[in-house]
């Protein structure tokens, strides 16, 4: 947290994506903290220790998403996590979302409603 407002990081190569998320957020009170990579998401998590990330699966690598997910699990992670996918219900097919510790997997393109119900869920009113 900061300054008493829960802390998002929001990882995705779309600048699109990152702006929607941000505007939202902001608007409902929590901090945002974007990247536009998995390798800079992995340098803004460890500088902000935020409070829920929501990660794209796939940006400069295909697979960038899940491999940014693993790297959480060696460093501990303890916030959820949410994966951000186009291909939606088909990722359990291709991904064992469960051994990569995600809380769950947002699919595109991602409400507003659907975004802030499970953020209200997820972390509790401070």
């Amino acid at each position: 947290m900061q300054d008493g407002k829960y802390v998002i990081l929001c990882i995705d190569d779309d600048t699109d994506i990152l702006s929607f998320l941000e505007i939202v957020l902001e608007a409902e009170g929590y901090v945002y903290a974007g990247a536009a990579s998995a390798e800079e998401g992995l340098k803004v998590f460890k500088e902000v220790d935020p409070d829920l990330i929501i990660v794209d699966l796939m940006m400069e690598e295909v697979d960038a998403g899940t491999g940014f997910a693993r790297e959480l699990q060696i460093l501990q992670n303890r916030a959820p996590v949410f994966m951000l996918s186009s291909i939606g219900d088909n990722l359990n097919i291709t991904t064992d979302y469960n051994s990569l510790g995600l809380a769950g997997v947002f699919q595109k393109p991602l409400a507003k409603e659907t975004l802030l119900s499970v953020l209200r869920a997820k972390l509790p009113e401070s």
